[in-house]
């Protein structure tokens, strides 16, 4: 991972420099106005290794306990494919590209979402 700048576009596809997009989220101070801003700031806390972020976001009926990355794990894009979102409930689907040691992969998720205590989390991944 490069070293973050204020000008280093953020990795969640929004070509927003990182200060003005996740950065806040993962320091918390703000919280992802809806499930796509979370999703988007779920997935650059990965690719920058915010984990403290992960494990704020995760409902903890559903969190693991060790939210350690693979060694040599590098996200490498992201592709929102769509987006919903309720009063109380909402869902992500996207492709999450990777790469570990010279192979490379696409993470293809649909994942849930609930707002819990005024916040959003991550739920669980889902089918179909």
């Amino acid at each position: 991972m490069e070293p973050l700048t204020s000008s280093t576009v953020c990795a969640c596809g929004s070509a927003t420099p990182y200060d003005a997009c996740c950065g806040p989220l993962h320091r918390n101070e703000r919280q992802p106005s809806g499930v796509e801003e979370l999703m988007r700031s779920r997935y650059s806390a990965y690719a920058v290794g915010a984990l403290d972020h992960l494990f704020r976001t995760w409902h903890p009926r559903t969190r693991p306990d060790d939210l350690t990355p693979d060694a040599g794990l590098v996200w490498t894009g992201l592709e929102v494919i769509r987006s919903e979102q309720g009063p109380s409930a909402g869902s992500v689907e996207f492709r999450a590209h990777w790469s570990v040691r010279g192979q490379t992969g696409v993470l293809h998720e649909h994942s849930r979402f609930e707002l819990r205590a005024g916040r959003w989390v991550y739920v669980e991944a889902v089918e179909g």
